[in-house]
């Protein structure tokens, strides 16, 4: 019987991984390093960038090359000396030995949103961990992923390594293909829509999956409101919104409320009056769905296309609208992949907390929330209490939640959401999801605690019942 074309791609990779896995940490630092170079050198970068807006339509240019770049270098910085070849990790008291091995063949899909980010964050973790990659972009990201791809099996020929290493899917890359692609694999690693995180989970291959995003961030009456609208403005119109990370709700305490709305004003925010917001409504959604003719577009352009007539349009950044309830009736509670900001009240910091709970309820669950306070015990009670794998204080939420270099995450791409968004983690995708680890287990000392150590505290306070 014949190979399907993606059989074929498959075999290839197998072949190149079971060469490189030969190669030890020196030689795969060398390459991961080369790789990223060859998507970030600047006129490379710029012309990448350049193509993922024009043929997908979405985001900014300036701000892709930023995101490319400083995505890279933060991913770049947590792989350098990290070991992920051999022996990696040795803890004679417990007599264990640890060592990092490949997980074979990777299957990465990749979304529309993030054409070169997302796919060299991943090509980069799987080499790490000397495993061949093969990437399975969206349809309109296919061409400029095919450019990422030639320009790095150009450094893996350059460096003596076979170029079969790094692959994509053949062109043109279809749903079907993508299923095939995950069955046939090791392990599926999915960022994008939840239907292909679904069929990854459900391909029989181990996968991991993220969720949706649709984060919210509580504005509380002791926040910094200057530095929060500036956070959250920079957040928000960063890529015209493509993040998964980006705010899409915030949540203000009824003290504060005024003065956050004014100086959200006042770093381009304009909040929509009903009539406006109704316009907005019919004009942003389509039979249920996001209008893709506005998804990733500039505040501008929304404006222009609901035909708000308003002066300060010709500056907005931020087209904001006052909400109060959730659930697909008011979609405005949902993720909108656009400048579009949803502004709940609340009376004080547990009834902003439940509202996120709300929020979550409908869209978002276990991906993350935001904080902008002075009060210190304000984080533990959020992470202690709402279904987010991740609580970012006083952060422009977009920057931080992947890892930024203020803050102690690993730089990502892809944020797990745990059990709560139906995911198998909970923490950022990083290149230890694409390791199997081994452990040399030797004989030590017997450690074995007698029953009085045990359940002598129990048996203390409760007794010894039969």
């Amino acid at each position: 019987m014949s190979q399907s074309p993606v059989e074929k791609v498959v075999i290839q990779a197998r072949t190149a991984q079971a060469q490189f896995e030969l190669s030890g940490q020196e030689v795969v630092d060398e390459l991961v390093v080369g790789l990223a170079w060859a998507i970030l050198e600047p006129e490379t970068n710029h012309s990448l960038a350049e193509q993922a807006v024009r043929d997908t339509g979405l985001g900014d240019v300036e701000d892709k090359i930023i995101k490319n770049h400083r995505k890279t270098l933060g991913l770049l910085r947590d792989l350098k000396n990290a070991p992920s070849a051999g022996i990696i990790r040795e803890l004679p008291k417990q007599g264990l030995v640890e060592i990092a091995r490949p997980v074979g063949v990777v299957g990465a899909v990749t979304p529309s949103t993030n054409p070169i980010a997302t796919p060299l964050n991943k090509t980069l973790n799987a080499i790490k961990g000397r495993n061949a990659i093969i990437l399975a972009p969206s349809p309109k990201g296919d061409a400029v992923c095919q450019r990422v791809v030639d320009l790095l099996q150009k450094v893996l020929l350059s460096l003596g390594h076979p170029e079969h290493l790094i692959q994509k899917l053949p062109t043109p890359v279809s749903k079907y293909d993508t299923q095939e692609l995950m069955q046939l694999v090791d392990l599926v690693v999915v960022t994008g829509s939840q239907n292909n995180v679904r069929a990854a989970y459900s391909s029989g291959t181990p996968a991991i999956g993220v969720g949706a995003g649709n984060v919210s961030s509580v504005i509380d009456e002791t926040a910094d409101i200057i530095s929060a609208a500036q956070k959250i403005t920079a957040s928000k119109t960063f890529d015209n919104a493509t993040s998964c990370s980006s705010e899409n709700s915030i949540v203000i305490v009824d003290a504060v409320f005024d003065k956050t709305i004014a100086a959200l004003e006042a770093e381009g925010g304009t909040l929509l009056n009903p009539v406006e917001k109704q316009k907005l409504q019919n004009t942003l959604w389509m039979q249920g769905r996001l209008n893709p003719d506005l998804i990733a577009k500039s505040a501008q352009v929304i404006a222009g296309a609901i035909e708000l007539q308003r002066p300060e349009m010709n500056q907005v950044k931020i087209l904001m609208v006052e909400e109060t309830g959730t659930g697909c009736e008011y979609p405005f509670s949902g993720e909108k992949l656009c400048p579009v900001l949803t502004v709940y009240r609340a009376s004080n910091f547990e009834a902003a907390c439940q509202q996120v709970r709300k929020v979550y309820d409908y869209q978002g669950k276990g991906h993350s929330v935001g904080l902008h306070s002075q009060d210190e015990s304000r984080p533990l009670k959020m992470g202690l209490s709402l279904p987010a794998c991740r609580v970012i204080v006083n952060q422009a939420h977009c920057f931080a939640t992947g890892g930024n270099f203020d803050n102690g995450m690993p730089f990502s791409l892809s944020m797990g959401c745990g059990t709560w968004g139906d995911n198998s983690v909970s923490d950022n995708l990083n290149y230890r999801h694409y390791l199997n680890i081994v452990r040399i287990v030797r004989p030590i000392t017997p450690v074995e605690p007698s029953d009085e150590e045990i359940f002598g505290e129990f048996w203390a306070k409760h007794g010894r019942y039969k």
